[in-house]
């Protein structure tokens, strides 16, 4: 791919899933502060209902307000693919960050930045990756992982019973495929724990539920190739919230994101070490944020989870991280591009026949 005239860089957002919403805003940032003079920008929204359209652009970026509208002409999505194209997805959650975009970005043979199919697929099912985090030594809060079937047997309640005894309380229950704290709960009683379950059990067939931690929440923003990422001073989110919610991350805006997080060095060091670790182990490409909890004077570090797609604004903590680290916004934009083409040169050496 020749770099001698302007990358033509498709911004993918929207999407099925419900951060929907959320990528819009991505996206708006994104292109705004992508370089003109190096990008050819094209910038294309995947609908609630699944189609495709190309958004007109102009340079009057301001207008837009703090999200894309997608509103356009509805597009092929196979006329996007030439040689020349790097995509860019910003689709938060199911069918977009779990690698199925990913797929068919790479049965395409077009660049992408971020991971692969399997990369973003383990990371967004959180069953999956505890197993992998677990196999790669890292520790964890201790869990335990429910089907929608567990809940229609007839012994569901002894099951639950069963969890709750094990974990104790508070604990927290998780859809396994969704992300920006969509259909999580805090449960404090037994009582709760069922609606809990039955929430969770709205947005995927498998859920898991983890013990509740008191802990500092710390994140660690990652970027470089599989076998040799490089991680960002760390950041700790300090919730407002009963904990870490969407209202929190979205829509209050009432969280305190502390950059640097105020750690001393040896313990920094650590969880910079442990963040390489884990995007390593699965598989993840590009950028990922690692969150971890800190329990001081206990267990010491733990990891929550791995994010291939990370909120992407500004102001969103991966950005951010890397601002303190040394990367503007725009470089880290630029950053990513490259390595993206770096991944799609290397692959095609591999013969697939």
């Amino acid at each position: 791919m020749s770099t001698a005239s302007p990358i033509r860089l498709v911004v993918l957002f929207g999407g099925r899933s419900a951060e929907h919403d959320i990528s819009r805003i991505t996206a708006r940032h994104v292109l705004a502060a992508a370089d003109p003079d190096r990008y050819d920008l094209v910038a294309v929204g995947i609908t609630r209902d699944g189609r495709w359209v190309r958004v007109r652009l102009d340079a009057d970026f301001t207008r837009w307000g703090e999200s894309l509208e997608i509103v356009g002409d509805e597009v092929d999505p196979w006329s996007l693919f030439t040689p020349d194209t790097v995509v860019m997805p910003l689709l938060h959650g199911p069918m977009g960050e779990d690698g199925t975009v990913q797929g068919l970005l790479e049965t395409a043979g077009v660049a992408y930045v971020g991971s692969g199919v399997l990369g973003s697929a383990v990371a967004m099912d959180k069953i999956v990756a505890k197993r992998l985090a677990a196999d790669a030594g890292v520790a964890q809060a201790r869990w335990h992982a429910l089907h929608a079937d567990d809940m229609a047997a007839s012994d569901a309640d002894g099951v639950l019973d069963s969890i709750a005894a094990g974990l104790g309380f508070p604990l927290f229950v998780k859809p396994a495929n969704m992300g920006s704290s969509i259909g999580v709960s805090k449960v404090v009683d037994r009582a709760g724990l069922r609606a809990a379950v039955d929430a969770a059990l709205a947005h995927d067939e498998w859920i898991v539920i983890e013990e509740g931690v008191t802990a500092r929440e710390i994140e660690v923003a990652v970027l470089g190739h599989t076998t040799s990422p490089r991680a960002s001073v760390p950041g700790e989110i300090v919730a407002a919230a009963d904990f870490y919610d969407f209202d929190d991350k979205y829509s209050d805006g009432a969280a305190e994101l502390h950059v640097p997080a105020a750690l001393d060095p040896v313990a920094a060091e650590e969880v910079r070490r442990l963040a390489c670790v884990v995007f390593r182990s699965h598989r993840a490409e590009g950028m990922a944020r690692v969150d971890f909890f800190y329990e001081e004077g206990g267990r010491g570090w733990l990891l929550n989870e791995l994010n291939t797609i990370p909120g992407f604004t500004p102001i969103s903590m991966y950005p951010r991280l890397w601002q303190a680290t040394g990367l503007t916004y725009r470089a880290l934009i630029d950053e990513l591009v490259g390595l993206a083409i770096e991944r799609h040169a290397s692959t095609r050496r591999w013969r697939t026949v």
